[in-house]
C-alpha cells in the first residue's frame, strides 16, 4: 500500500481557518480549524435534497476518458474480496458503492445529451455532502504530486541523505495500517523516538534504501509518501510508503511561518528551496520539528503512482481523504477552485474518485486532489489552496434494488 501525501500545502494547512464561504481564497489571519475531527456518533456525510445539488452538468462538460481509466479501477477494485473489509461505511454497504461506480460508468459511456445524463443520476442516484469542518459544508482543497528525485544507492558526496526501509519492530493496525508504535524484546509496545532523536542517532544504520542529494529531498519524499527515482547508474527506481512512526506531524510549511522566514503569500516548496540552500542548518531544524518518520519499500511501478488503495491514481481524477470517515473508491463531485501555472485563479468542479489517503489528510474539512507527475504538477500542487464543497454520489435504495433483484 502507498499512502500519498501532498508536498507544502497541506502543511501549512493548518495556518489557514475555515470560513462558511465556499471557494474563495483564504486570509492568512483566520483561526485555523480544517481539521476538526468528526464529533463522536455523527456521520460525515449527509444526504443533499435534488433542488440543491450544484451544477453537475459542467461537470458533465469535464468528462475525459481520465475520468472512465480512474471509475475502472476502482471497479478493478471492488471486485477483490478484499475491499468488503471496508464497508459498511456512513451506511454505505460495499454492494451499493460498487454498483454506483458501475452504474456511474455506465451513465458516462451510454448517456447521448447532457440532459439525458442528467435526468438519468437524478433518477438513480442520490447526492451526499461532506459536512465539513464546519458542519456547513466547508473543506480545504490542497493539492499533491509524485515527484522525479536523483538518488543512488551508495552515500557520496552528491548523495549524503538516506531514506530507510521499514523496521521489523514498527508496529501498525493490521487493517488501517496506522501505526502503533515500537516493539520491544519484551513484547510491550512502546512509543517510537522522534525524527531528530531517529537521526542523531543514526538509529536505522544498515537498512538504508537510496540516498538522495540533501536533507530536503529526503524530508519531501517523506511527506508524499512515494517518488520515481532517477538513480546515478540510469536505473529508474520506484519506492513507495512503507510505513511511519506514532509520532505526531508539523508540517514544514506551518514552522517556516511561524520562523517569520517568509511571508504567507509567498510560501511554495520553491522558496523553502530557496530557503534551505542559504541556510541548511536553519530549514533542517525546522523540519526535526515534525517528528513523524516515514519508511519505504521498493516496488516495480506497475502501478505507480499508485494510491492507498494499490491502485494508480489519475492526475485530476483521483483525490485523497480521510478514509476512516469516508468510503474508499467511490464517485466524488469537487466544488472548488484550482491555480493555473501563472498563478490565474478558475473554478473547477468535476467528478473525480476517492482512490487515496495522506497522512495529514484527517477529518471531514480536508481533501487532496492528485495533480499529476513531475515538476509542473508539483508546482500546480504546491499553489492549490482553496476552500470548496466535497460530495459524493451512492445508488438510491430502488435503484440499487432493480440492479439487485
Amino acid at each position: 500500500m502507498c499512502i500519498r501525501f501532498l508536498i507544502l500545502t497541506t502543511i501549512s494547512a493548518t495556518l489557514i481557518g475555515c470560513s462558511s464561504k465556499q471557494t474563495t481564497e483564504l486570509p492568512s489571519t483566520a483561526t485555523p480549524n480544517y481539521t476538526r475531527p468528526l464529533p463522536e456518533g455523527e456521520l460525515a456525510l449527509r444526504l443533499v435534497s435534488v433542488h440543491q445539488w450544484p451544477d453537475l452538468g459542467h461537470a458533465w462538460d469535464n468528462r475525459d476518458l481520465f475520468l472512465q481509466d480512474s471509475l475502472d479501477w476502482s471497479i478493478g477494485w471492488f471486485d477483490a474480496p478484499s475491499s468488503k473489509q471496508w464497508f459498511p461505511m456512513e451506511g454505505v454497504t460495499h454492494e451499493q458503492a460498487k454498483q454506483s461506480v458501475i452504474e456511474f460508468r455506465s451513465l458516462l459511456k451510454e448517456s447521448k445529451t447532457k440532459s439525458e445524463f442528467l435526468n438519468s443520476v437524478e433518477s438513480h442516484f442520490n447526492l451526499y455532502e461532506s459536512v465539513g469542518c464546519d458542519d456547513e459544508g466547508t473543506v480545504l482543497f490542497t493539492g499533491y504530486y509524485s515527484p522525479d528525485f536523483h538518488a543512488s544507492t551508495s552515500p557520496s558526496s552528491e548523495f549524503n541523505s538516506p531514506l530507510y526501509e521499514r523496521p521489523h519492530d514498527l508496529v501498525s493496525h493490521p487493517h488501517s495500517g496506522e501505526p502503533l508504535g515500537r516493539e520491544l524484546p519484551s513484547g510491550d509496545i512502546v512509543p517510537w523516538p522522534s525524527r531528530a532523536e531517529i537521526e542523531s542517532q543514526d538509529l536505522f544504520s544498515g537498512s538504508e534504501l537510496v540516498y538522495v542529494a540533501d536533507h530536503l529531498d529526503a524530508y519531501t519524499i517523506h511527506v508524499n509518501g512515494s517518488a520515481r527515482l532517477r538513480m546515478d547508474n540510469g536505473d529508474i527506481k520506484y519506492i513507495g510508503y512503507a510505513g511511519k512512526t506514532d509520532r505526531s506531524y508539523k508540517g514544514l510549511g506551518e514552522s517556516v511561518l511561524e520562523a517569520n522566514l517568509v511571508s504567507p503569500d509567498k510560501l511554495s516548496l520553491r522558496e523553502i528551496r530557496k530557503l534551505y540552500d542559504k541556510n541548511p542548518e536553519q530549514i533542517s531544524s525546522l523540519i526535526n520539528k515534525n517528528e513523524s518518520y516515514v519508511f519505504f519499500q521498493e516496488y516495480d511501478g506497475a502501478n505507480w503512482p499508485a494510491g492507498s488503495l494499490g491502485l494508480p491514481v489519475t492526475a485530476r481524477r483521483s483525490v485523497a481523504t480521510d478514509k476512516s470517515i469516508f468510503p474508499r473508491g467511490g464517485i466524488v463531485l469537487v466544488d472548488t477552485t484550482v491555480h493555473t501555472l501563472k498563478g490565474e485563479k478558475k473554478p473547477f468542479l468535476q467528478f473525480m474518485v476517492d482512490q487515496d489517503t495522506g497522512g495529514a489528510i484527517r477529518a471531514p474539512g480536508r481533501c487532496d486532489l492528485f495533480m499529476g507527475i513531475g515538476a509542473t504538477a508539483g508546482i500546480k500542487a504546491g499553489k492549490q489552496y482553496s476552500e470548496g464543497k466535497l460530495y459524493y454520489l451512492f445508488l438510491n435504495p430502488n435503484s440499487l434494488a432493480s440492479v439487485n433483484p
